[in-house]
């Protein structure tokens, strides 16, 4: 097996965390062009959010699909078919003729982008030493936060260029797909060659997985901290987009490369994810989890602001607490099950990611009747009914032995 920071490791940790980047760049580049789309396609403000959601529904659905798949088909071609599949669409979705054909393109390739994070983790497992697999996985998570981050951010920078580029361009949004996909097309063709290939793969068995999934379905120990994930996921992500909508119209009318800059506060969730073994170790794991939702509620307040300034703060808190809480309930999932944790992992992310499809259709009446006070009202509601689950987890916490 592959060994603590020999030549391979480094070729199969970084490449890796290459591909993950790619694949959370093509899956959050439209969320500052939300605005824009909106504008180009002349939908409302919930329409254009689908261009966002209907992909991370696609990803959720393709989750367990592609782990399944790679379970019999071997991991390193799942996860390069993929990954470039995904990629392709990012280059025709610039030529879509419509919005409808834009969020179907959108649903197809957030099915297509599950492919990498469904099977990334089991490829470790099987290829890597346990000691090599820990340091692995810690620079795998950090490649997900910064591929989110720098997809948003050229998103936003890219759009205001095509805005400005008169005849160079066809739009400002078709430019942040042409240029982003063409650069991760390019980025894509080393991974080919520098992915090492599976030795210790072992093909599974028609039918294996099914009963494992029923029985994490139905744990009392583990469906609270789905929904605390998902429905975490479903109000902060989904925040950001009409935090987008507001401060583009006036009076604060930003630009869209102003709008991409805006999710530079989820470096506050880097920091939280990098402590938050430490909180834990500290306060324990449900009490982390539990402070968490209440910081992400104080921070929640920033929206009752119009004020730029403490709108911006909000969003650094929510950041921060948000990964915090999700770092746990990450935890909690990994402590509360002693076999199939993969596919238990795998069924948390299927719930993270189906919440964050869900959470624009959540919020936009709350939008729709008070703006981004409505939306902080959304929120609490969600937060409420999540610090629930988890005094609920709490009262589990010695059954499981949350404390380190």
């Amino acid at each position: 097996m592959i060994d603590l920071k020999t030549r391979l490791w480094w070729r199969a940790t970084l490449t890796l965390g290459l591909g993950s980047m790619l694949v959370f760049i093509n899956l959050y580049l439209t969320q500052p062009l939300l605005p824009l789309l909106a504008r180009d396609f002349d939908v409302s403000a919930l329409s254009a959010s689908w261009a966002l959601s209907i992909s991370t529904l696609g990803l959720a659905v393709g989750l367990l699909f592609w782990a399944r798949i790679a379970d019999r088909l071997g991991r390193k071609p799942v996860m390069l078919g993929c990954l470039l599949v995904a990629i392709v669409l990012s280059l025709l979705m610039a030529l879509v003729p419509n919005f409808g054909w834009l969020l179907a393109a959108r649903g197809v390739q957030g099915f297509f982008l599950a492919g990498l994070p469904a099977t990334a983790v089991a490829y470790m497992g099987e290829e890597l030493t346990p000691r090599a697999l820990v340091t692995s996985i810690g620079i795998y998570i950090a490649a997900n936060s910064m591929g989110g981050i720098a997809g948003r951010v050229f998103g936003g920078l890219l759009a205001q260029w095509g805005e400005q580029g008169g005849e160079l361009w066809i739009g400002g949004w078709q430019t942040s797909f042409l240029v982003l996909g063409a650069i991760s097309l390019l980025l894509w063709l080393p991974l080919l060659k520098w992915l090492p290939p599976s030795r210790y793969f072992v093909p599974a068995g028609k039918g294996q997985g099914v009963r494992p999934l029923l029985e994490h379905i139905r744990n009392p120990l583990l469906w609270p901290v789905y929904l605390v994930g998902g429905l975490n996921f479903m109000v902060f992500l989904n925040q950001y987009t009409y935090v987008a909508f507001y401060l583009s119209e006036p009076p604060i009318k930003m630009a869209p490369a102003a709008l991409g800059l805006l999710f530079l506060t989820y470096l506050t969730g880097t920091f939280a994810s990098g402590i938050s073994g430490w909180l834990i170790s500290r306060f324990g794991l449900c009490r982390t989890l539990l402070g968490a939702i209440g910081i992400m509620a104080v921070g929640n307040l920033g929206l009752l602001s119009d004020r730029l300034p403490l709108i911006l703060l909000a969003l650094l808190v929510d950041s921060f607490a948000f990964f915090l809480a999700h770092a746990c309930a990450s935890s909690w999932v990994g402590r509360s099950v002693q076999h199939h944790r993969a596919l238990a992992s795998s069924l948390y992310l299927v719930f993270y990611y189906l919440g964050a499809s869900l959470g624009g259709v959540y919020l936009y009446p709350f939008w729709a009747w008070a703006g981004l006070p409505g939306v902080a009202a959304g929120m609490m509601l969600v937060l409420m009914v999540t610090a629930g689950l988890s005094l609920r987890l709490l009262r589990q916490e010695s059954a499981v032995s949350c404390q380190p």
